[in-house]
């Protein structure tokens, strides 16, 4: 066992404080992450220890500002973070998608006193998870709720319902959750997962992020308290139009896992014990076509994580026309929305053409399942394919040819 192994497994260990985005802790914690990657993929090791220790590392209070006791780290510091976090292993990195991006609303909202007990929760190590999908309703992403409702109870509610995909929330402690309010209106509650009448289930069967936790959510006759719930009507209330954190979060999983592919196509080139008979040179080492193929892989990673930055420097524009009013609010909203929604369809792009070349410089023998490398792949495309890029294309089209806004929340 190493000695990242060994301090990072201490039950006891605790970080001096939060890491932050530059860290030393925080590059020890990527590291240990990172040890066992390929045998929880392939295994189907549910990545319990290393959500704890992210739990303790206290890295979900990346965003929050300094003075509240998180790290007050930029939007692109926080995506540099989620690439070296989807380098280390794109499972867990999803696994937190959901925190990050509950975070950021309860951020950008005006402060009351339960968003200051929630972020208060996370600068202490709580994990967000979200529960908001329901097969019922046939077109998804539009918030609709038709199936998990509030009742009245005693000055109160309780609530009932079923949720799918519920990413990460196996693993969190509290779970966001869009719900219908007793008069059919639509609202938000956040909620422990450990109360009584959760039933959290990891029923996720996809061939890709199969760690993440992506299962269906039971909640029946759950407590609800009348502070718990978050109505559209309420001045504590996120009114951001777009979802923007949570799409470029996926993306900026992909150009980690880029990077990924980079370190094992350079490793199996160097390490490779034969090469083809027609092959112009004896070592594959110093074959030019599988020289040119990593630095084909090479120049991916660096353009997917530029555009992943670019997106996110976006974001923070953002952030600062907050204080400008509500129309430079709007413009920079959008704006930060096409960044997120372009990137996506050239870093999934790069993302699955990078995988698939891992292979070629390996051959045939690389593809036995001891050695995992088609994780790359699956986990790409798994990942791409919560937001089809083809939806994506033609709502930047409409946008740029006839200047029709994008869609709202959602996928946007």
């Amino acid at each position: 066992m190493t000695h990242i192994e060994e301090k990072a497994l201490d039950s006891t260990f605790e970080f001096s404080a939060p890491v932050t985005a530059n860290s030393p802790e925080l590059q020890t914690l990527l590291d240990f992450i990172a040890l066992g990657a390929t045998e929880r993929d392939r295994d189907r090791i549910l990545p319990f220890d290393v959500i704890d220790l992210i739990r303790r590392s206290r890295l979900g209070a990346l965003r929050i500002p300094v003075a509240e006791g998180g790290d007050g780290s930029s939007a692109r510091e926080l995506f540099e973070v989620v690439i070296r976090l989807g380098d280390a292993d794109p499972n867990v990195a999803h696994i937190v998608r959901n925190h990050f991006s509950v975070t950021e609303r309860i951020l950008r909202a005006p402060r009351s006193e339960r968003n200051r007990r929630w972020l208060k929760a996370v600068v202490d190590g709580a994990i967000i998870g979200l529960a908001t999908t329901e097969l019922e309703v046939k077109r998804s992403g539009g918030g609709a709720v038709v199936n998990t409702k509030l009742t009245p109870d005693n000055g109160g509610y309780r609530l009932n319902g079923k949720k799918y995909y519920s990413t990460g929330s196996i693993y969190a402690d509290l779970i966001f959750v869009r719900v219908l309010t007793p008069d059919d209106a639509t609202a938000f509650i956040l909620i422990p997962t450990k109360r009584e009448g959760i039933d959290l289930i990891d029923d996720w069967d996809g061939f890709g992020q199969r760690l993440t936790g992506t299962g269906t959510t039971t909640f029946a006759n759950v407590r609800i308290e009348a502070d718990e719930v978050i109505l559209d009507t309420d001045t504590d209330k996120d009114n951001l139009p777009y979802n923007i954190v949570p799409q470029l979060f996926l993306t900026a999983i992909n150009a980690g896992i880029i990077r990924s592919v980079l370190r094992d196509a350079t490793n199996l080139v160097r390490k490779r014990p034969r090469t083809f008979y027609h092959a112009v040179s004896e070592q594959a080492a110093d074959d030019p076509l599988l020289q040119q193929t990593v630095g084909q892989i090479a120049a991916n990673a660096f353009a997917a994580e530029a555009i992943v930055l670019a997106a996110a420097d976006a974001l923070d524009r953002l952030s600062a026309t907050q204080v400008q009013g509500e129309e430079s609010e709007t413009a920079a909203a959008l704006a930060a929305s096409l960044s997120a929604a372009k990137a996506k369809l050239i870093v999934d792009d790069l993302a699955l053409r990078s995988a698939t070349l891992l292979f070629e410089v390996g051959g045939a023998s690389t593809t036995k399942q001891s050695y995992n490398y088609d994780r790359h792949w699956r986990n790409a495309r798994t990942l791409a394919s919560h937001n089809p890029s083809h939806f994506k294309a033609r709502a930047i089209g409409d946008y740029e040819i006839n200047g029709t806004p994008l869609p709202t929340r959602g996928f946007f």
